[in-house]
């Protein structure tokens, strides 16, 4: 299991990078619109780490992993038939891959495919 994504999602988005900065020696770009407009930094060992603001109103502050998966719609298929509830079907990020959301047990997991 890899940790493709690891996305916090606060309203203290400068706040929260400069922590995140000063824990783990990354550095933050200035946004991804494709994202999110997530600032982004790139992690050692491979994958990224992004912060960003609620895109609605009704998004609460959460940390979501994406583990990176080699068949996105066989991955989610096999949660769904695990119990787990879609929330947000295989979309295309231009640049980036496809990545969906489930939720299970309370959890919301992510799914990525580069």
């Amino acid at each position: 299991m890899q940790v493709h994504y690891l996305e916090f999602v606060t309203p203290d988005v400068d706040v929260m990078c400069e922590t995140l900065s000063q824990l783990h020696g990354v550095t933050f770009d200035a946004g991804d619109p494709v994202l999110g407009n997530a600032r982004t930094a790139t992690l050692v060992g491979g994958g990224k780490i992004g912060v960003r603001a609620p895109m609605h109103e009704s998004e609460s502050p959460i940390v979501r992993p994406y583990m990176l998966v080699d068949d996105i719609d066989a991955a989610l298929a096999s949660a769904e038939k695990a119990g787990g509830e879609v929330a947000l079907p295989p979309m295309e990020l231009p640049g980036h891959g496809k990545c969906a959301i489930f939720f299970q047990g309370g959890i919301q997991h992510g799914l990525w495919q580069v």
